[in-house]
């Protein structure tokens, strides 16, 4: 069985257990090394995501691994929220500062009911179910996505589970019960939402619908989306065009 949070870990570019960097950080930043692996410049997120690019985390958010990170930022959006602050988008710094979720909340990994593994699994769905909102992953680019899914150096079980999940119909009111805690519920759009830049009708459809089936309201959501602006970049350009080079 493949390690679920490890493969969360990649597809936001955060650090590998047991190992001194980031998927893209060991990749190197050379362009050439791009085009031979897209996820030197963006992550496997950039792989799933196929002709499209979403969002990954940067600077301290790295560091926590993919489980935390994603429960910081929804636990650091949840809190501005709550204290009736208005949503504002503060400049990306060079190493924006992400704190993980205090171990005593319902945002940090180990308080999760269903065991971190499987809620990795649940947020790892989520980001693929965003991916596929806007149609673009047919067969033909399934197959063209699983073909560089290699480059990852993912296990047959890691492979075999992102095979199926991305044959596998939409379902949102499965993904949507899959969040037992209104924590969950906030992380898990924090994931949907970490996946797409939200810039077509079909991404922002999705996100709204989402948003409503788990019981969301608009101002956290503005809350979310100003706490993900904060702390992440777009998915590098040169991973996006690695992906639709014919090599």
């Amino acid at each position: 069985m493949f390690d679920p949070k490890k493969l969360l870990d990649e597809l936001l570019g955060s650090n590998i257990p047991g190992t001194t960097g980031t998927v893209r950080d060991q990749a190197g930043k050379a362009v050439q090394m791009a085009k031979d692996n897209p996820l030197a410049a963006g992550a496997l997120a950039a792989v799933l995501l196929g002709t499209g690019a979403g969002r990954q985390v940067t600077g301290s958010a790295v560091k926590l691994g993919g489980l935390a990170a994603i429960g910081g930022l929804a636990y650091k959006a949840y809190q501005n929220y709550k204290a009736g602050q208005q949503p504002s988008v503060e400049p990306v710094a060079k190493e924006p500062e992400l704190l993980p979720p205090p171990s005593e909340t319902p945002f940090h990994p180990s308080q999760a009911p269903q065991g971190e593994s499987e809620f990795a699994l649940t947020l790892i769905r989520a980001m693929i179910s965003a991916a596929k909102a806007d149609g673009h992953i047919d067969a033909e680019e399934r197959q063209k996505i699983l073909g560089r899914i290699g480059l990852a150096g993912l296990d047959n079980d890691a492979s075999a589970f992102l095979d199926k999940e991305l044959a596998s119909p939409l379902n949102l009111d499965d993904l949507v019960s899959q969040a037992k805690t209104e924590a969950q519920r906030v992380e898990l759009y924090t994931a949907s939402r970490l996946a797409i830049n939200a810039d077509t009708r079909a991404e922002r459809g999705y996100l709204d619908l989402l948003a409503g089936r788990l019981n969301l309201p608009d101002s956290l959501i503005d809350h979310i989306e100003a706490t993900i602006q904060g702390a992440t970049v777009p998915v590098a350009a040169n991973a996006a065009d690695a992906l639709k080079s014919p090599w």
